[in-house]
């Protein structure tokens, strides 16, 4: 946690958490996601997501959509720039994970069923 942690911080400028919060809205129908149901997917508050959320708005990462049928709906949605700088942290985090996981202490056997489990654990949204 503490590499990818300083690797995207260092690179990219934002914690493992914020990139979480970002991976899930790329991965996201459209992009974007109620925040109400990005609280449910990460496992924080509604709270939680608002102050996650509010510094990468600052930085143009993210943007607050309204819903045209119901104003009391906010949704959180990649901008442009925030899509293209979410492929670049993507491919640090990727970069990391193979620094991470190559090597003698990890058979290839033992990466895939981690990368299985992994993705089980998640419902299927890794990949």
């Amino acid at each position: 946690m503490r590499r990818f942690d300083a690797r995207l911080s260092g690179l990219h400028g934002v914690s493992l958490a914020d990139f979480t919060m970002l991976l899930r809205l790329g991965r996201a129908s459209g992009g974007r996601m109620r925040r109400v149901d990005l609280a449910e997917a990460l496992g924080l508050t509604a709270s939680g997501v608002t102050r996650g959320l509010a510094p990468l708005e600052r930085i143009g990462l993210v943007t607050r959509e309204p819903d045209a049928r119901d104003a009391r709906v906010a949704y959180a949605a990649l901008t442009p720039t925030g899509r293209e700088r979410l492929r670049e942290m993507l491919a640090t985090a990727e970069e990391t994970a193979a620094d991470l996981f190559t090597g003698p202490t990890w058979a290839d056997e033992d990466v895939a069923l981690l990368a299985a489990l992994l993705t089980r654990l998640d419902g299927g949204a890794v990949g």
